[in-house]
């Protein structure tokens, strides 16, 4: 739905005047990415890993970072470039693709300088993990397929207040205007389970369980088995643009789970053995969100397509704040292993953290922060099992394209003193 400017500004305007709920949450101050350049000797377990796995990912975004303009300006903690240094690391990458994690590792080393990252609270931070889930749906509502997947509403409204008020640059609004012109918060979830977008939007496809369409919200996207068995894929379109609430800590709160017991796993056991209650125990999460059909994967690589726009990469993909890093950017991460709180078998388990290089490709509602990541697992049990138990405490460092060499002072000297022959050397250039 488009709107005129005077209409939205009218929106906004009683939006603000009559509190409205979003603003609270959507104006809070954001985190503060610093940054601290430092040595790729310092990044632990750097010569362990197998880096030529996430320049995979890289080349990925290397296709994005191709179309942007070249003097584009990029800066992200302090730190000031252009897109076209990206676009140099991009080309040598694609002449010559490392296919060896040493040589992986020196093409890294040539090109880029890690820094340390760190926010308001300090250089620790939090990650966890998500992964692709798999559902059975069906096109339209009958028998057991009762639950939809909706896209994009046609009233869902985003509003850019940087657009009103330079003070709110990069800050936006999401809402819908009602039948008296003012920008109102979208409707929560339990209202769209009551169904509130009843003429305004068919569902993409109906699945067969409340849980996994639970679920595939809070994933972001998944793959779809229909009765014909083929696989629809989904991701994220957009969301109702109220805050976030992870139910785990609420159902602690009523009693329904032990707060050393809360994971996925736990929070799904339970919710499918209350039906009952399960649906006012998932509406305390009132964010909800809309999802777009995506292609299908061609190969073990290809994950759903992240926020970036290019397929994810399982266990080299990272959704981050995206408000703070730039989707595209290396990030090496140093967190606690969830298979040691899980006892899960898996190539992590036996290492007491994970230590690797990933690519900031996704972003989420709950990914809020400098030092924040979700860890994208891929799909399969394995991912299931590990995105559910990681909740861990780790470190992050960014990887920014290295300056170019400076030339040494007899270098430039040198190069002083030939100016100086060409000028002297008049037109005949001696």
């Amino acid at each position: 739905m488009r709107l005129q400017k005077s209409s939205l500004a009218l929106a906004v305007g009683c939006c603000v005047l009559s509190g409205c709920a979003l603003l609270s949450s959507w104006l809070a101050p954001a985190d503060r990415l610093t940054l601290h350049q430092t040595a790729f000797g310092d990044l632990p377990g750097w010569r362990a890993d197998d880096q030529a796995k996430a320049l995979v990912a890289l080349q990925r975004s290397c296709g994005r970072m191709m179309l942007e303009k070249p003097d584009a300006p990029f800066v992200v903690g302090g730190y000031r470039g252009t897109m076209k240094q990206w676009q140099n690391i991009c080309t040598d990458l694609a002449a010559a693709p490392p296919k060896t994690a040493a040589s992986a590792r020196a093409f890294l080393e040539d090109h880029f300088t890690p820094y340390a990252m760190s926010g308001r609270n300090g250089a620790e931070g939090l990650f966890t993990g998500y992964y692709e889930p798999t559902l059975h749906g069906a096109y339209r509502r009958h028998g057991k397929y009762i639950y939809p997947v909706y896209g994009r509403p046609e009233n869902l409204v985003t509003v850019d207040l940087g657009a009103f008020n330079p003070e709110f640059k990069g800050e936006h609004i999401v809402g819908r205007v009602d039948k008296d012109k003012a920008l109102v918060p979208y409707y929560a979830r339990a209202a769209i389970d009551k169904g509130a977008l009843k003429g305004q939007k068919d569902a993409i496809v109906w699945v067969n369980n409340a849980v996994d369409a639970f679920f595939l919200h809070i994933q972001g996207s998944g793959r779809i088995e229909m009765e014909d068995g083929k696989i629809l894929r989904v991701g994220y379109a957009a969301q109702n643009g109220l805050p976030y609430v992870a139910i785990g800590r609420a159902m602690v709160k009523k009693g329904y789970l032990q707060k050393n017991d809360v994971s996925m796993q736990s929070i799904r056991a339970w919710l499918e053995s209350h039906p009952k209650e399960a649906a006012g125990v998932m509406d305390i999460n009132q964010s909800y969100v809309f999802f777009r059909k995506l292609g299908r994967a061609t190969g073990p690589l290809d994950g759903p397509l992240g926020a970036e726009g290019v397929p994810l990469v399982p266990r080299r993909s990272l959704a981050v704040d995206h408000r703070l890093v730039p989707y595209g950017v290396p990030v090496w991460i140093d967190a606690q292993n969830p298979a040691a709180k899980g006892g899960q078998g898996n190539a992590a388990a036996g290492a007491e953290n994970i230590r690797r290089l990933m690519v900031a490709q996704d972003t989420g509602g709950a990914i809020t922060g400098a030092v924040r990541g979700d860890f994208f697992w891929g799909d399969g049990k394995e991912a299931t099992a590990m995105a559910g138990l990681m909740d861990s405490k780790g470190y992050a460092w960014m990887l920014l394209p290295a300056a170019p060499p400076q030339p040494s002072l007899w270098r430039k000297t040198e190069n002083w003193f030939m100016r100086v022959l060409h000028l002297r050397g008049g037109k005949n250039g001696r």
